[in-house]
């Protein structure tokens, strides 16, 4: 499945395949760093606004999609709030990889990570960024990434096939 994560309320590219989509419906909160995903309620956020499964989506995902304008080389406010929210994914136990300590995973699935960011004037240096970011997600992730498309706007996403 394609998990698709962006901030566009009216999405309007075309998904191929089995899918889903988290967009802005109603306020999300902040995560408030309780740890409860960890500890109470393993994989599920224990703030229920309507975003508490993103983990257990992230679970069952083999791609992972971001979709949103392009802020300083990364994530828009809310696709940010909810992959914080989305912590759940991984375990809090800690393993080695390529030298470097990170979460263990919590499931099987391994992730290819994809990035559509739109804006005006994306800078060179905002697109290095914006790779250098994804690159990192995949890593903590225990992914890898695929692809990463920088846009003017959002109408160019209109059509598109994700």
């Amino acid at each position: 499945m394609k998990l698709i994560i962006t901030d566009l309320e009216d999405f309007k590219a075309s998904v191929e395949g089995d899918h889903k989509i988290i967009q802005p419906q109603g306020n999300i909160q902040n995560c408030i760093g309780c740890f409860g995903c960890w500890a109470r309620t393993p994989g599920r956020c224990v703030i229920h606004d309507g975003y508490e499964n993103t983990g257990i989506d992230m679970s069952k995902c083999t791609e992972l999609i971001f979709v949103s304008r392009c802020c300083y080389g990364s994530v828009s406010p809310f696709v940010k709030t909810v992959q914080d929210r989305a912590i759940s994914y991984i375990h809090p136990d800690f393993v080695m990889r390529r030298g470097e300590m990170h979460h263990k995973r919590r499931y099987d699935n391994v992730i290819l990570l994809s990035a559509y960011y739109y804006g005006e004037n994306i800078t060179d240096a905002e697109k290095e960024t914006a790779r250098k970011i994804l690159e990192a997600n995949a890593d903590n992730y225990d992914g890898s990434v695929k692809d990463i498309y920088f846009y003017k706007s959002a109408e160019e996403l209109e059509g598109l096939l994700i």
